[in-house]
């Protein structure tokens, strides 16, 4: 069994964005030189999520609307209250939507590997998506393997 991590350096530009990394993690797994297995894709923000789906314009519009009215901007977080949060290391940012967003996501995917390739359909793709933009983030990506 082989094990194998790379880290993705990813930038986004907007408060919610859908940065599709599928090239990027099928681009890892042919360095690792894993056949057979599986590939961990996971973000270790707590404002930023990993999904599958499929990269169609009109489709991340859908995305993003939804997760606006399900946790809409605007409302009431208690997260935000930063005079209540004492010893925090918040970085000042009203973000209490953003985490709440992101725990509705989940934070990582795994798929299969085969014959060095992920398992995905040809409309799949893999999207870290952001919810606290702008910022610098990375993506971990863990393969195991034969």
């Amino acid at each position: 069994m082989k094990i194998y991590k790379e880290r993705i350096d990813i930038e986004s530009k907007t408060q919610i964005e859908f940065m599709d990394i599928t090239d990027k993690v099928q681009e890892i797994i042919e360095r690792s030189g894993v056949r057979e297995g599986q590939v961990t894709v996971y973000a270790p923000h707590t404002t930023m999520g990993i999904a599958i789906n499929h990269n169609e314009a009109m489709l991340l519009q859908d995305f993003m609307r939804i997760f606006y009215k399900l946790v809409p901007v605007d409302d009431q977080y208690t997260h935000d209250l930063f005079e209540l949060r004492r010893g925090s290391d918040a970085d000042g940012r009203s973000n209490g939507h953003s985490h709440c967003k992101a725990f509705l996501l989940g934070s990582s995917e795994t798929i299969p590997i085969e014959r060095g390739k992920m398992m995905l359909s040809n409309i799949q793709n893999i999207f870290a998506v952001e919810f606290d933009g702008s910022r610098k983030r990375d993506v971990i990506v863990s393969i195991m393997g034969l």
